[in-house]
């Protein structure tokens, strides 16, 4: 069976399954399920502590080392580079090693570059270790796909998507208080030194506890349940090159490529201008822009819970795997849209938190079923690598989000504009999952051929 026949079956083989009742699990299952998915939140909690340090500590670090805005904004946005261009060979690396060696490297590599950035005084010196630091977290969430597709039922992939997504939107939400405590507990310097050793602390905690699937003797029982659905070559196997290049001639590929900036230009607008908006536009001090401008991403982190249950709902009823994944996705995005250019031209401060509030619990119902409509749309060996590539995309074009907001509210003296961009691109980013992003469906095959020749294929699984 060649590449793309392979990832029709993947797809028609779920889609097959999608209405009969699930396979029971066993207690051991449950267990595995459970404490993956409580590691994955745990070092999802630490990596967005960590890339959120500078952030915090940006003032006291500036007038200490005499940093202009100019260099503290290069030092604030190579992170961002980094962790994207990374993103394209570390799926391929996950899919090849597992998610227990790559990404137990990654969180100590992300944790001694936070660590030797509170030893740093030269602004080459921290670039690199920012460098480091995206390198390092970049295995984390294309690592969180990897899991789900090794261990769960494809019909039960939709909340566990959302839970080790959930660290997104919680993380952000309780960076803020947490890290200005410890910034004026301890320091800015020993503020990274801490964050770095509990970083390592988690990665030996993730090795020694977490197993890949393959590291596992599984009933027969256990294979049934999480094998229901897969065809046998989809499931088994090292990816090889040929099979990873192979995925940018799949049209769903650049659906959730370019789909996904949509996604991450408005969290990453969401991210790094909120407080300053709060400030700027309704005045308010530091002190509570600090604590609102946690509440919309406390409604995301609902919103990230609920699109993994919406998503395993909707295929309970029928829906096909494609159909259970794309209409969460495009109406996630376009009612952050809606939500967002409403709270642009909202002129009171409880009315645009309101809406920002409720632009991005839709955003990450989005953010959920995008996980799970990787974790179905190629076999389980390409996963990581096509949640990497997803990563790619969304963190390269989401990297503009800070600079093109900071120009256009210099320019206009408001966040209006850059507010309506925004939601722009999340319609456009609607549009690609909505047109590119299609699954193969099932058509009956002439006598004597495969059931999944190039004719499965015509619903849009390669370009």
């Amino acid at each position: 069976m060649n590449n793309n026949n392979s990832n029709a079956t993947a797809v028609i083989d779920a889609q097959a399954s999608a209405t009969r009742p699930i396979l029971s699990k066993s207690p051991r299952l449950r267990r595995i399920q459970w404490i993956a998915l409580t590691l994955l939140v745990v070092a999802g909690f630490v990596n967005y502590l960590d890339r959120s340090t500078l952030a915090i500590a940006n003032q006291t670090i500036s007038q200490e080392l005499h940093f202009t805005p100019t260099e503290m904004g290069l030092l604030l946005s190579v992170f961002s580079w980094a962790y994207a261009i990374v993103q394209l060979p570390i799926g391929g690396i996950l899919d090849r090693f597992g998610a227990r060696l790559t990404l137990g490297v990654g969180i100590c590599l992300w944790s001694m570059a936070q660590a030797i950035l509170g030893l740093l005084s030269t602004l080459p010196a921290m670039i690199m270790a920012r460098i480091g630091l995206g390198i390092g977290e970049a295995p984390q969430f294309p690592a969180g796909a990897k899991v789900v597709s090794e261990w769960f039922n494809i019909k039960e992939r939709g909340l566990p998507s959302g839970i080790f997504n959930m660290s997104s939107s919680l993380g952000p939400a309780i960076s803020q208080p947490i890290l200005t405590a410890l910034l004026l507990l301890l320091g800015w310097r020993h503020m990274f030194i801490a964050m770095g050793l509990l970083g390592v602390g988690v990665a030996l905690i993730w090795y020694l506890t977490y197993r890949n699937r393959s590291e596992v003797r599984l009933t027969q029982a256990e294979q049934d349940y999480l094998n229901e659905g897969i065809a046998r070559e989809d499931r088994e196997g090292k990816l090889s090159f040929a099979e990873w290049r192979g995925l940018f001639r799949l049209r769903v590929t650049w659906g959730v490529v370019f789909g996904y900036i949509g996604i991450i230009y408005m969290l990453s607008l969401f991210l790094t201008w909120m407080p300053a908006y709060l400030e700027r536009t309704h005045q308010l001090s530091l002190g509570h822009a600090g604590w609102v401008s946690s509440l919309p991403f406390l409604a995301g982190a609902f919103g990230v819970i609920s699109g993994g249950l919406l998503v395993d709902r909707v295929i309970r009823r029928g829906a096909s795997v494609s159909a259970s994944r794309r209409w969460p996705i495009c109406g996630g995005m376009v009612f952050s849209a809606l939500f967002t250019l409403a709270a642009a031209y909202s002129t009171g401060v409880v009315p645009a938190v309101a809406f920002f509030c409720a632009a991005m619990f839709s955003l990450n119902v989005a953010v959920a079923a995008t996980w799970s409509l990787i974790s179905v749309a190629v076999p389980s060996r390409k996963v990581a690598s096509l949640a990497s590539i997803q990563n790619f995309g969304g963190y390269f074009g989401g990297a503009f989000a800070p600079v093109v907001t900071g120009i256009v509210v210099q320019q206009t003296g408001s966040f209006t504009i850059a507010l309506v961009i925004s939601a722009v691109i999340a319609l456009i980013g609607a549009a690609c999952y909505f047109f590119l992003a299609k699954l193969p469906t099932a058509t009956p095959a002439p006598r004597g051929d495969s059931p999944y020749s190039e004719s499965t294929l015509a619903d849009g699984s390669h370009s």
